[in-house]
């Protein structure tokens, strides 16, 4: 948590509004990356991670990288599937000056588009582990690691 009072937000607030503040916007953050990755809209990922960030999705398939190689990954791959959304749920965030971490469930069925236009769906449940730093622009992921811890389906 933070000490003493903050002015990040263009006022004074005393602590304990800064803390849910920050907390809110990284609770924002999870879910706008969310958004992109089920929308396709690549570039909100941009407001989500730092460049530097690194990732790793390699528990569930994906790859290991910094942010600009992961987005195009994510750009690449995630069209082949008809069907996706995620969750985020049970969130634990925990703030210190100007870094936190987060620890978050995931539930995520996707899908996959048949020939005779049926879709053939799987699910996937596991934990985002994030480290967070408060930019000029805002909170942002500076390192992800996910861990699938089940998969079930197609």
């Amino acid at each position: 948590m933070t000490h003493g009072d903050c002015a990040c937000y263009g006022v004074v607030m005393p602590d304990a509004l800064a803390a849910l503040a920050d907390r809110l916007a990284i609770e924002d953050q999870l879910v706008r990356y969310c958004r992109a990755i089920d929308t396709g809209e690549w570039d909100l990922l941009d407001d989500v991670f730092t460049p530097d960030a690194v990732i790793d999705y390699t528990s569930s398939g994906g790859i290991r990288g910094v942010f600009p190689e992961v987005k195009a990954w994510l750009a690449k791959v995630l069209p082949l599937f008809a069907v996706r959304q995620h969750f985020v749920a049970n969130r634990e965030v925990d703030i210190t000056g100007d870094t936190a971490t987060s620890r978050a469930y995931l539930y995520n069925p996707m899908g996959r588009r048949r020939a005779d236009g049926g879709v053939d769906l799987f699910f996937t449940g596991g934990v985002y582990a994030d480290r967070w730093r408060r930019t000029s622009n805002g909170w942002r992921i500076v390192e992800r690691v996910e861990t699938e811890l089940w998969r079930s389906g197609a």
